[in-house]
């Protein structure tokens, strides 16, 4: 287990590899719990008509939902590849704008949104430009809602255990003794402060939601294999470790391990001196 955030020296090049395979991604990667959506709706203000400008749409797993809940949407996917398959899932919602294009230096409509939604993708932004750039983009008490996806503790713990053994043999910048958090020690200080800072919203309002997730040895794999620090590993190494992590959960835990997300939203309005 590795934490996928990067630092910022990473982060642009670590943002390009899930391009690499984007149908893989759209197979593989989980969605959001339900509950997430209802969230939005209740602390966002998101529902039907509502016009959403989500960032880091990748294949659209939050777009979906959002896109079923009526929402009028302009999604802003960086990687070609993951535009297309959005496009695609995409297809049936002729309220649904897929552009394929960087946030950073994409040019915003002239008509603000109502929301601005970035599902598991704002660490991947520009932070010099991230937090302004969706004020800009929002009306008068307009709102940002982030969400953010993580590994806690939970699940099959004591194979969260073992498997550090096979990241500390094929990835040396493991750290040792690497561990998920609990739910409760994730710390989401450094978002509220990020947000505070800008001068340009609210207060942050944050939702939780910890739920399971059981994996297939194969699946397992597979979303392993979405992870940017996991592609960024040289393919011999990336190799090994996924075989050593198969035949852990083969001869260990049946063929079978269940994983524990922890999915957060954080919603800021647009400050009062910007209504």
């Amino acid at each position: 287990m590795r934490d996928d955030t990067p630092d910022e020296t990473r982060r642009v090049h670590l943002s390009r590899t899930f391009d690499e395979d984007a149908e893989l991604y759209d197979r593989a990667r989980p969605g959001y719990p339900p509950e997430l959506f209802d969230d939005l709706t209740e602390v966002a203000g998101v529902g039907p008509g509502c016009r959403v400008l989500e960032v880091g749409a990748g294949t659209g797993k939050a777009t979906l939902p959002l896109a079923e809940l009526g929402c009028r949407i302009t999604a802003v996917e960086l990687g070609a590849g993951m535009a297309a398959v959005a496009r695609r899932n995409l297809a049936g919602f002729e309220a649904v704008e897929i552009v394929t294009a960087d946030f950073g230096t994409w040019p915003l409509p002239r008509e603000p949104f109502d929301a601005v939604v970035v599902a598991t993708a704002f660490h991947w932004l520009d932070p010099a430009v991230r937090v302004t750039k969706a004020a800009d983009a929002l009306r008068p008490g307009g709102a940002l809602a982030v969400v953010a996806t993580q590994h806690v503790a939970g699940g099959s713990e004591e194979f969260f255990v073992e498997v550090q053994g096979c990241y500390e043999r094929f990835d040396p910048a493991t750290p040792p003794g690497l561990r998920p958090p609990a739910a409760d020690d994730v710390d989401t200080s450094d978002h509220a402060d990020e947000v505070a800072r800008s001068g340009r919203f609210d207060p942050v309002v944050f939702r939780r939601h910890e739920w399971d997730l059981t994996y297939t040895t194969a699946e397992y794999l597979e979303v392993l294999q979405t992870y940017s620090g996991h592609r960024a590993l040289p393919s011999e190494a990336r190799e090994g470790l996924l075989e050593c992590i198969a035949g852990l959960i083969d001869t260990r835990y049946g063929g079978r391990i269940t994983k524990r997300y922890l999915t957060e939203l954080r919603v800021s309005r647009t400050a009062p001196a910007f209504r």
